[in-house]
C-alpha cells in the first residue's frame, strides 16, 4: 500500500505537466500564416525539393568554373626497384675496358625517392568558359524555378485553406439548419397543442430536423477531411489541431483588362522567367559543344627533389606550355553537337508554348472571376428572398392561414440558398487566387 502511495504521488507530477500540452486546444492559424509555414525551408515537401535543386544546380557551377581555375597537386613517392634489361631487349653488355666488365642483365634492387609540386592552368578553353556560363544560368533557372514552386505552393495552399473554411462554413450552415428545424418542430407540437396543428405536420417537421442533423454529421467529416488535407499542403505534423480564423467573404478585385493582366503575368511570371534561363542554358550549351572544335592552349609546370633518398636529393623542375587542336574523334563531336542543337530548340518550343498557357490563364481566369462575382451577387438576393419567405410561412402557419407543408418548402428553399451562398463565396474567392497566380502575384496578393 505505501508502494502505491509513493507511485502516485511520482507519477502525479508527470502527469500534471502532461496536462497542458494534451489540452492546449487548437492553434488560430490565418491563410498569411499557412502560406508562410508551407513555403518556408522545412515546409511543403515540394519547396524542400527545390530548394535542393538550387544546392546542386550551384554545385555544378562550380565543378564548371574549376575547370578555369589551376590545378594544384602534391605527389611524394619512395619506391625500391628491380629490373630485367633482359626484358627490354637488352642482354650482357661488355664494355671496352680492360678486364672485361660487363653490365648484367638483372639489375637492382635500387631505391629511389621523388617529392613534387605540379601546377596546370587552362589559358584559353573557349569550352570550359562557355559551360561556366551555361552553370551560371542553370543556377539563375534553378532559382527562379524555386520562386515558382514557391507560388503554386502558395496557390495549393490557399485553395486547401479555402476549402476548410469552406468546410467550417458548411458546418455552421448545418448546424444553423438544426437550429431552425429544431423551432419549426417547437411550432408545429405547440400548433397541435393548441388545436390548429395535426400529427403529420409534427412528424414532418421531426422528418426534417433528423435530415438535418444527419447533413451536420456529413458536414464535420467534411471539416476533419478539409483540416487534413490543409495540413499535409502545409508539410505539417497532421496531428495538429488548427482553428481558422479566416471566414468566406467577399473582397473586390481591382478592374484590369486582359491586356494589362497578360503584360504582368509575362512580367512577373517565374516560371517562365526560369523557361527562359532554361532556354538560355540550352543555347550556351550548344555553344559550349561547337566551340570544342577550337584549339585550347593551357599552362604547366612542376618542381621537387627526386634521387635515392630525401637527403641526398637534387632539385628537378619541367614547365611550359600545351596546345591542342581537334582533328578528329570518329563524329562523337559532332553528334554530340547535333543533340545540344536539338535541345536548345526544345527549350525555345517550350517556351512559346509556356507564353501561350499564361494568356490561357489569364483568359480563364479572369472569365471565372467575372462568373463568380455575378454567382455571389445572385446567391445573395436569393438567400433574402428564402429568408423573407419563411419569415412570412411561419407566420402565416402560425396564424393558421396554412399548413406546416408551406414551411418545409420555405425552409428548404433557405437550406438551399446558404449553400448556394457558400458555394458562390467559394468560387468566388477560388477565382480569386487562380487570377493572382495566373498574373504571378500569388504571395503578393495575400494579406
Amino acid at each position: 500500500m505505501k508502494v502505491a502511495w509513493i507511485l502516485s504521488m511520482v507519477m502525479a507530477p508527470l502527469a500534471w505537466t502532461a496536462d497542458p500540452a494534451a489540452e492546449r486546444g487548437p492553434i488560430d492559424l490565418t491563410l498569411k500564416h499557412a502560406v508562410d509555414v508551407a513555403i518556408s525551408a522545412e515546409g511543403n515537401t515540394n519547396i524542400q525539393l527545390s530548394g535542393e535543386a538550387l544546392k546542386q544546380a550551384q554545385s555544378r557551377a562550380l565543378q564548371a568554373r574549376a575547370a578555369l581555375l589551376p590545378d594544384l597537386e602534391g605527389a611524394f613517392s619512395d619506391r625500391s626497384s628491380t629490373v630485367n634489361l633482359a626484358a627490354q631487349g637488352l642482354t650482357s653488355i661488355k664494355l671496352p675496358i680492360p678486364g672485361g666488365f660487363s653490365f648484367p642483365s638483372f639489375v637492382g634492387p635500387f631505391t629511389s625517392a621523388d617529392a613534387r609540386l605540379s601546377v596546370q592552368q587552362s589559358v584559353f578553353d573557349f569550352a570550359s568558359i562557355r559551360r561556366f556560363q551555361a552553370s551560371k544560368v542553370g543556377v539563375s533557372a534553378a532559382t527562379q524555378e524555386l520562386d515558382s514552386t514557391g507560388e503554386k505552393v502558395a496557390a495549393q495552399v490557399a485553395r486547401a485553406y479555402l476549402a476548410a473554411v469552406r468546410a467550417d462554413a458548411d458546418v455552421e450552415t448545418a448546424d444553423a439548419n438544426v437550429t431552425l428545424s429544431g423551432a419549426v418542430l417547437t411550432q408545429a407540437e405547440n400548433q397541435k397543442k393548441a388545436g390548429t396543428g395535426t400529427g403529420i405536420e409534427v412528424t414532418r417537421a421531426k422528418v426534417q430536423l433528423a435530415n438535418d442533423r444527419q447533413r451536420l454529421l456529413v458536414a464535420e467529416n467534411g471539416r476533419r477531411s478539409a483540416h487534413l488535407e490543409l495540413l499535409r499542403a502545409m508539410g505539417t505534423a497532421l496531428d495538429t489541431e488548427v482553428r481558422l480564423t479566416d471566414k468566406l467573404g467577399y473582397v473586390p478585385v481591382d478592374a484590369v483588362t486582359i491586356e494589362q493582366a497578360k503584360a504582368q503575368a509575362l512580367q512577373a511570371r517565374p516560371d517562365l522567367k526560369a523557361q527562359q534561363q532554361r532556354e538560355e542554358n540550352a543555347r550556351l550549351s550548344a555553344s559550349a559543344v561547337r566551340m570544342e572544335r577550337m584549339p585550347s592552349l593551357a599552362a604547366f609546370g612542376d618542381y621537387g627533389s627526386s634521387g635515392i633518398a630525401l637527403d641526398n636529393s637534387l632539385p628537378t623542375r619541367a614547365y611550359g606550355i600545351s596546345l591542342k587542336v581537334p582533328i578528329f574523334d570518329g563524329g562523337r563531336r559532332d553528334a554530340r553537337r547535333g543533340e545540344a542543337a536539338s535541345l536548345y530548340r526544345s527549350e525555345r518550343v517550350r517556351t512559346g508554348d509556356l507564353k501561350q498557357q499564361i494568356e490561357l490563364d489569364v483568359r480563364l481566369a479572369l472569365d471565372g472571376l467575372r462568373s463568380a462575382e455575378d454567382q455571389v451577387k445572385v446567391a445573395k438576393e436569393g438567400l433574402e428572398l428564402a429568408d423573407s419567405e419563411l419569415t412570412q410561412a411561419r407566420r402565416r402557419y402560425d396564424a393558421g392561414v396554412t399548413n406546416s407543408l408551406e414551411v418545409t418548402d420555405a425552409q428548404t428553399r433557405l437550406e438551399r440558398a446558404r449553400d448556394n451562398e457558400t458555394q458562390a463565396l467559394y468560387n468566388y474567392n477560388v477565382a480569386r487566387i487562380d487570377l493572382a497566380q495566373a498574373m504571378g502575384n500569388m504571395r503578393r496578393s495575400i494579406p
